[in-house]
């Protein structure tokens, strides 16, 4: 069965957006407008996904497309992540208003499955339930060739009544060799690990091109995890991996911007298994900037701005200097120096197009963080 949530909340939060005028707010608009790969034909991020429901222990599950746009009361407080939790600073997750935000994991699907009318009517008759979900999910994040803030991710649960079956790790662990085998073909092996909803806790290692590579998290449902839920009597399993790693290992793809590209020469390499070939490797240019600002400085939303002047052309950025002298610089203030590589992955950059990129950031960073650029 496919189950469609239309949040009304979310929609007015979307218009809301759609109106407002602040870095913020245009920063989460666009993130939200881009395309979803895990259902874009040609994306290898769709390959994965659609090897991934082809696999037998998954067949029959039921799958969920959830909102983006959620309330911070389901996505951290009904998952183990109460205030304070590193998950919910601002620094880490895009907060559209203080009550909701732009889902920072898929495993939210859980509370949205669980209501759903059709489902309710399923667990009164004591059924035995699976269910998938997969798509954007968003944090801050720093900058490099392996990271970026919006990126995809796919989830699965299997519960069942504790008086029908009682569901175990090994349970888990034969349907995770099944996804790894399906998807990859593959060796791979499990190791302990922890989690907010899940006790006990695996991660899987599967090793692509000769190299180990973390595959996804999983374990045993907490029941307390459940009863915040709404949900007694019933137990289970639960499994959630990101597409991006995965292809990229797949591919030895060198950037991960290269998975959004419209460019034919790149995108008809982009197939799971297909080692990358470099249609060219266009020069980088760097700039560096150093400012001193206050010591409660966040460097990703720092990482934001960049992202927001800079865009795709924004390969990398690198603390190079990080450093406090109270003498020089006076009390609570820090000095900070990065590099920003700029490199296109379709075209040579000229200075004349880096140049007034940068000269923006230098004029964002004085006025946004109040910095003495040095």
């Amino acid at each position: 069965m496919e189950i469609v949530i239309n949040s009304p909340d979310e929609a007015r939060l979307r218009k809301e957006l759609e109106s407002r005028t602040d870095a913020d707010g245009k920063r989460m608009l666009r993130f939200l407008n881009l395309p979803d790969l895990s259902r874009t034909a040609g994306s290898p991020l769709k390959e994965i996904v659609d090897k991934a429901k082809q696999v037998k222990s998954l067949a029959d599950f039921d799958e969920i497309k959830v909102p983006e746009i959620v309330p911070t009361k389901i996505l951290f407080d009904l998952f183990n992540m109460p205030p304070g939790h590193p998950a919910r600073s601002k620094s880490d997750t895009y907060y559209v208003d203080d009550e909701n935000v732009l889902r920072t994991h898929d495993t939210v699907f859980w509370y949205y499955y669980l209501n759903d009318p059709e489902i309710k009517k399923r667990i009164a008759n004591k059924e035995i339930l699976g269910a998938i979900c997969y798509g954007k999910v968003y944090r801050k994040d720093e900058i490099d060739r392996r990271h970026m803030n919006v990126f995809h991710q796919f989830g699965g649960w299997l519960i069942a009544p504790d008086d029908k079956r009682v569901i175990t790790a090994d349970d888990l662990k034969n349907v995770l060799s099944d996804v790894a085998t399906n998807v990859f073909g593959s060796n791979f092996r499990f190791y302990d690990h922890t989690f907010p909803y899940t006790d006990p806790s695996f991660e899987m290692e599967a090793e692509i091109n000769g190299q180990w590579i973390e595959m996804l998290g999983s374990g045993l449902v907490r029941k307390s995890v459940l009863e915040n839920l709404g949900l007694t009597g019933y137990n289970g399993w639960a499994f959630g991996f990101g597409l991006e790693r995965l292809a990229i290992a797949s591919m030895q793809l060198p950037d991960i911007r290269l998975l959004w590209s419209a460019d034919p020469r790149v995108v008809k390499q982009l197939k799971l298994g297909t080692k990358f070939v470099e249609v060219s490797k266009f020069p980088p240019i760097t700039r560096d900037i150093s400012f001193v600002v206050d010591n409660n400085f966040a460097p990703n939303d720092y990482f934001d701005l960049i992202r927001d002047i800079g865009g795709d052309l924004v390969e990398e950025v690198e603390l190079l200097d990080k450093y406090e002298n109270e003498e020089k610089f006076g009390k609570d203030k820090v000095s900070y120096t990065y590099r920003v590589v700029y490199r296109s992955n379709e075209r040579t950059l000229k200075t004349e197009e880096v140049d007034p990129l940068q000269n923006k950031l230098y004029e964002e960073t004085a006025k946004q963080y109040n910095a003495q650029l040095r």
